[in-house]
């Protein structure tokens, strides 16, 4: 299972390899785009950030001063060491990539890596989920007799949710080796947010 550590460093190094931006912005973006269950905190992104300056994955620069504060902001650029490790990162395939956390990070920089990669990271989260399904759906069964109804319908909720997502991977799959175009873009059904509905045990 990926560290949330090694999860913030491929999120920070993505968004890095866009442009460079301030720890207040890289914050942002990073909460909006992941979704986390929890807000991502200063008290963990800063601590990364560290690490991955001493690793020489990135650098600080100071800006200028703004007329509404005397402090300069500090700006992370990533470095070409940076690059290498992203690119490194993101070529990887195998069970960590199609976690929870770190598939969210991997499908939203998926314009970096090549179509063979994608299909394999894809082909391996449906697999995940597709287990995932067959345990919920099994301890459903169990349980039916025994819950009361709005413990009933929180679990077939769940159920729901993951064959929705099981659905969407499976046209990006077709997508991706062109069979079939998806059913609705990418934005229109995002891991994220699919994930977030669940009501499944975790991996």
């Amino acid at each position: 299972m990926a560290r949330r550590g090694d999860t913030i460093e491929l999120a920070v190094l993505g968004l890095l390899h866009e442009g460079p931006m301030h720890g207040y912005e890289l914050r942002k973006r990073l909460n909006l785009m992941l979704g986390w269950g929890r807000v991502l905190s200063y008290g963990s992104l800063y601590p990364a950030l560290k690490k991955m300056l001493r690793a020489n994955l990135i650098t600080e620069v100071a800006t200028t001063t703004t007329p509404t504060s005397r402090r300069p902001r500090i700006v992370y650029e990533v470095t070409d060491a940076g690059h290498e490790q992203f690119h490194r990162l993101m070529s990887e395939v195998g069970p960590t990539a199609w976690e929870d956390d770190n598939f969210d990070i991997r499908f939203a920089f998926f314009s970096s890596t090549d179509m063979e990669i994608r299909l394999r990271v894809l082909e391996g989260r449906r697999s995940r989920l597709q287990e995932r399904l067959a345990r919920v759906q099994a301890e459903l069964e169990r349980t039916q007799a025994e819950v009361d109804r709005y413990a009933g319908e929180l679990q077939r909720h769940g159920v729901e949710s993951v064959e929705r997502e099981v659905r969407w991977l499976s046209d990006l799959i077709r997508a991706e080796r062109g069979d079939d175009p998806p059913t609705a873009p990418p934005s229109a059904a995002s891991p994220s947010i699919t994930r977030h509905e669940q009501a499944s045990p975790s991996n």
